[in-house]
């Protein structure tokens, strides 16, 4: 039995704390992506409604990315997770009594989702930067690979355990539950004690505050040609191929296949495919992984295109299966690189320029996507992001520095990992 175990939660405690916890949240979470759509349809929203609604909840994203990041290498990231959870408990749990009340409008879904955006903010930074607290340089990759695994189990999970709340008790009842999920995680996180509590409680500030602490976490990312370019074609990537699986798909679904029961066979053949590219980036050895994460990428740009192809839900859903293992697989290289090779003092901060340039411009797209799709029809719009967002993905598989980034920090500057000699971290 123990055997069955991974390695790392046998061997890092604290790494396994953390992961039980964010499990259950992470369903809840997949379970509201099937569940808040169609609480704006049930309320009598539109297709550019939808889009409101996304783009609410990463609008606070742009204002507050930063913000979080500074926080989580000066305070303890654990704290400032915990927090938020709370937060966002407060926010899913108000918006499934307004929805099973039957007096929810889409103006209140709106400011809801503002807030759980802005609470969302401040955990991605200080969750990222969590991780090498907990586990040894050794396990990241694992580590991530299996936080990789849950979210993608729970694409399968989540949808079908919305699909059958939304059916027998609303979108409501949906968030409800994603709502007890949050209050869960942040007891996992109340008792919480990282590794290092030196790194995890205090840390030094600069002599300038915050805005020297943000220009040091920026001469990070643009001493670096692979993250730099990497946030650009991750930035892609949700502002163009993300509001076809957040906004038309939902629509399409509706229209064509049934509502939420046939959305929920896409969406789970993503995560099974998913869970497939995890367990790939668990055993994964490769001596320049961000040279097979960029190709993967250029996979995984071809959801758009797939869910407007007019096949059969079946056979989207296998294609999505196969998008689904080149996203894990792209998703796991990166914020393991980025672990690897960036200072774990800065290492929030550059995480929430990277939140900052990929989902907090992501508004952007979703915004667009239904006015856009209502003018040229959903079909064109959906050829058009793929045209858009595969020869970006590709452009980042022709830059030198992301072909030859290796596997483990080594102790040349700039494109090869450490940090540049001008920096100053702190």
């Amino acid at each position: 039995m123990k055997s069955l175990v991974p390695a790392v939660l046998r061997d890092e405690p604290q790494f396994a704390r953390l992961f039980f916890g964010q499990s259950l949240s992470v369903v809840g979470d997949r379970m509201s992506f099937v569940a808040v759509p169609f609480a704006v349809l049930s309320v009598g929203g539109s297709a550019s409604d939808v889009g409101l609604l996304a783009a609410a909840g990463l609008v606070p994203m742009l204002l507050f990315a930063l913000v979080g990041g500074v926080w989580a290498d000066r305070f303890p990231r654990h704290r400032i997770m915990l927090v938020s959870d709370l937060v966002r408990f407060a926010t899913q749990g108000l918006a499934a009594v307004l929805l099973l009340t039957g007096v929810a409008e889409v103006r209140h879904l709106v400011l809801l989702m503002i807030v759980f955006g802005t609470a969302d903010a401040f955990f991605m930074p200080a969750a990222t930067g969590l991780i090498p607290l907990l586990v040894g340089p050794g396990r990241l990759r694992e580590a991530n690979a299996l936080r990789g695994f849950v979210q993608s189990a729970s694409l399968v999970v989540g949808p079908a355990l919305a699909g059958g709340l939304v059916a027998l008790a609303g979108p409501g009842g949906a968030l409800a539950v994603d709502a007890l999920t949050f209050a869960v995680s942040a007891a996992f996180l109340a008792r919480l004690t990282p590794g290092d509590p030196a790194a995890a409680t205090t840390r030094p500030s600069s002599e300038g505050g915050f805005i020297t602490d943000l220009r040091a976490g920026w001469t990070q990312v643009r001493g670096r040609t692979w993250v730099w370019s990497g946030m650009a074609a991750i930035s892609v990537y949700h502002v163009v191929v993300l509001p076809a699986v957040f906004v038309l798909g939902p629509v399409l679904a509706e229209s064509e296949w049934g509502g939420a029961a046939g959305w929920s066979i896409v969406t789970a053949g993503f995560g099974i495919g998913s869970i497939v590219g995890d367990v790939c980036a668990y055993r994964l050895k490769v001596e320049h992984p961000m040279a097979l994460a960029a190709a993967a990428l250029a996979v995984g740009s071809c959801q758009a295109v797939i869910i407007g192809s007019g096949a059969t839900v079946v056979v989207i859903a296998v294609l999505e299966a196969v998008t689904g293992v080149a996203v894990s697989l792209f998703f796991v290289i990166w914020e393991t690189a980025l672990q690897t090779h960036i200072p774990e003092a800065a290492l929030s901060r550059v995480s929430s320029y990277d939140y900052l340039l990929s989902t907090g411009l992501m508004p952007l797209g979703l915004a667009l996507a239904g006015p856009v799709a209502d003018s040229l029809g959903v079909r064109p719009t959906l050829y058009a992001m793929t045209i858009i967002a595969v020869p970006a993905a590709l452009a980042l598989l022709c830059v030198p520095a992301v072909r030859r980034l290796p596997a483990q920090a080594s102790e040349t500057t700039g494109d090869s990992g450490s940090a540049p000699a001008e920096v100053s971290v702190l």
